[in-house]
């Protein structure tokens, strides 16, 4: 999911060739919904901005927010099985972490 516009994203898409959607978070209201939308430091925007990075264009608006980088599984009776929060986008869960977690959810899906 992400907070740019929907040009943005399929630009993103497409430089990155990925095969799967992007969703749209217009002004990052569902980040704001999970607790993950965070507001950028004055520093970092002005270092943004030197760097030719204006989240305000590429976003579509002017909150110079982000989401933290989050994973859910959710399953098909829209029940969170699985929730994973960390500021440090480098991060992110093994594989052997989530099967277990996408096995459960479709055992009990089927």
């Amino acid at each position: 999911m992400s907070q740019q516009t929907a040009p943005n994203s399929r630009k993103s898409q497409a430089e990155n060739n990925l095969s799967f959607p992007i969703l749209n978070d217009k002004g990052g209201e569902t980040a704001a919904a999970f607790g993950i939308r965070f507001r950028l430091q004055d520093d970092l925007i002005e270092l943004y901005k030197r760097l030719k990075v204006d989240l305000s264009t590429i976003n579509g608006e002017p909150s110079w927010t982000l989401p933290m980088p989050a994973r859910y599984v959710i399953g098909p009776d829209r029940v969170i099985a699985y929730a994973e929060v960390n500021p440090d986008y480098t991060r992110r869960p093994e594989p052997d972490e989530l099967l277990p977690v996408l096995e459960r959810v479709l055992k009990h899906a089927a």
